[in-house]
């Protein structure tokens, strides 16, 4: 089941959500509410959108956005996953 809070869905099927949608449809996913997201919970997040090889695309995500190696995305990192968010997840983050 796809979890979104998208405003609008464009005519290539792509979720266009605001930079602040983007951010409260991912905190949901932050289960120890630490205001950074874990391997995990980016797991979960990415398994909610109906995606195809959720483990293989988390663990690509992961890598191209935790940039300094921490184990998590904070909110330095941030950028990087929405980078990561619309090339493969199929979601297009307007505002930023």
């Amino acid at each position: 089941m796809a979890i979104f809070v998208a405003r609008d869905v464009g005519a290539d099927g792509k979720h266009v959500m605001s930079v602040d949608e983007f951010k409260r449809w991912l905190n949901r996913f932050d289960t120890n509410n630490d205001g950074r997201i874990s391997k995990a919970e980016l797991r979960e997040a990415v398994r909610q959108t109906g995606a195809h090889f959720a483990t293989w695309k988390t663990s690509r995500g992961f890598k191209s956005a935790d940039i300094n190696g921490d184990g998590f995305i904070d909110k330095n990192e941030f950028k990087n996953l929405v980078d990561f968010a619309e090339k493969y997840l199929n979601i297009i983050v307007v505002n930023f």
